[in-house]
């Protein structure tokens, strides 16, 4: 399959003419609050929190041997990381500490932490327990003197980063009351080689670009990959045995699986809100029109009908209703149908074209990209195409998907700037917060596009 073809189906997609990897186990208990202190507390304004964000202090957890101190170190800063990442956090600075962390987890002096002006204290202990890890941390309210959550895990040693990513969405839930997002994984498309004859692999990794894993070989080219609801299965489109179909990877056993052998070229496939089906793209003479499949029977439904590229499916979170982007009316809109294909209507009305719809897992927002003046933006409307905003524009950039609680995007953008690889055009994974603030490049051994974004991974 050559590049060309490539090129079209990513045309196609945007344009509208256009090894084991399962969640770890962990084991939770409630920790004991040292002196029988109860949880309290208030939760901030995400909008207050933004403009200015909550002071934290993380000092090192506790250990009782040099093996246990380096866990607690690094537990402690993947949680700082996290935090700092979101824009909502400011971890303070580490000299400025009174207290150590050894000392705070046996129990605070509130007036240590008070005069360096954290708002939030984190406290904890971790012991290695042969091949598992036992971790016990404890979010403290300065201010009154309490504690707001104490809990421990039990898991294997080597899952310890997973357990900072819970501990961070613990304590963001805590001090924002919304989920967090940091215990879930981005899977995406690895590019490499020039732009005219790029190698495009699945990839995946945590939220933070850590843990990296390539799960394709590259012997085939890959676009669109998409989690499904379980964050065990990927929807994708393959150019397998140069025959452009949806596949299907499953993380657990690493195999792959060919849809369905549908006529025509099959594309841009989204998983249903319950994952019992797929909805995707059909390409059969000179209309691309939308299906539905069933997983268990593999049968499919036409969705769509008439003249026209109807494409970029996704379905609402309660599954009642499906986006989708189409030429239908001449030019590149946003439609919303009910999920049995009746009652299109068109949403977006703004300059330029639009493309790559995705509802909010909230059910609140679609974010989409918008073509307009040679320039891409990522944005947002409400489902009735009102209240659009544009959050970042650029050059070149595609793809949203949403942070499993809505409250941040991930997308990638492109650069006109050569890159030091060869002769592509270098393409980065880029993170927004929903209010257009806090826009960072999530790093990646190679060029990367496609995102999308999987559900927390435990609850």
């Amino acid at each position: 399959m050559t590049q060309q073809n490539i090129l079209f189906s990513r045309r196609l997609a945007l344009m509208g003419g256009a090894g084991l990897l399962a969640a770890p186990s962990l084991v939770r208990a409630q920790a004991p609050a040292p002196g029988g202190v109860s949880a309290a507390g208030q939760t901030i304004d995400i909008t207050r929190a933004r403009t200015d964000p909550i002071p934290i202090a993380l000092p090192d957890f506790a250990g009782s041997s040099p093996q246990a101190q380096q866990l607690g170190r690094n537990i402690i800063q993947v949680i700082t990381n996290n935090l700092r990442n979101s824009g909502l956090f400011r971890p303070l600075d580490r000299g400025a500490y009174i207290q150590s962390g050894e000392a705070a987890a046996a129990g605070p002096r509130f007036q240590d932490w008070r005069v360096i002006g954290a708002q939030a204290l984190v406290t904890g202990r971790a012991e290695p327990q042969g091949d598992r890890a036992r971790i016990e941390f404890r979010l403290w309210e300065v201010g009154s003197e309490q504690q707001l959550q104490g809990t421990a895990y039990t898991a294997a040693a080597n899952n310890w980063r997973q357990i900072a990513h819970v501990i961070s969405d613990v304590i963001y839930e805590r001090m924002l009351g919304e989920k967090g997002y940091f215990d879930t994984r981005i899977v995406y498309v690895a590019e490499t080689g020039p732009r005219d004859r790029r190698t495009r692999r699945l990839a995946i990794m945590d939220q933070d670009g850590e843990n990296n894993r390539f799960l394709t070989d590259g012997s085939f080219q890959v676009l669109t990959p998409r989690f499904h609801p379980n964050a065990r299965q990927i929807a994708f489109m393959s150019y397998a045995n140069n025959q452009p179909r949806v596949y299907l990877f499953d993380l657990n056993s690493g195999r792959q699986e060919v849809l369905g052998n549908f006529q025509g070229m099959t594309l841009s496939p989204r998983f249903s809100p319950d994952g019992r089906s797929v909805v995707l793209s059909s390409a059969r003479g000179g209309d691309a029109n939308i299906f539905v499949v069933d997983l268990a029977s593999r049968r499919e439904r036409q969705l769509t009908s008439g003249g026209g590229l109807d494409v970029s499916p996704s379905f609402s979170p309660d599954g009642t209703q499906i986006v989708f982007n189409s030429d239908r009316g001449g030019d590149q809109q946003l439609y919303v149908m009910d999920a049995n294909g009746g009652g299109v209507r068109r949403i977006s009305f703004g300059n330029g074209r639009y493309a790559t719809p995705v509802w909010s897992p909230r059910g609140d927002l679609i974010a989409f990209t918008r073509i307009s003046g040679g320039r891409f933006g990522i944005g947002v409307m409400r489902p009735d195409g009102s209240g659009e905003r544009i959050l970042s524009e650029g050059w070149s950039m595609e793809g949203p998907t949403f942070a499993p609680n809505g409250r941040v995007l991930a997308f990638y953008r492109e650069s006109q700037a050569r890159d030091t690889r060869g002769g592509g055009y270098a393409a980065r994974l880029a993170m927004i917060d929903i209010s257009g603030f806090n826009e960072r490049q999530v790093i990646t051994p190679t060029d990367a596009t496609d995102p999308s974004w999987s559900p927390l991974l435990s609850s």
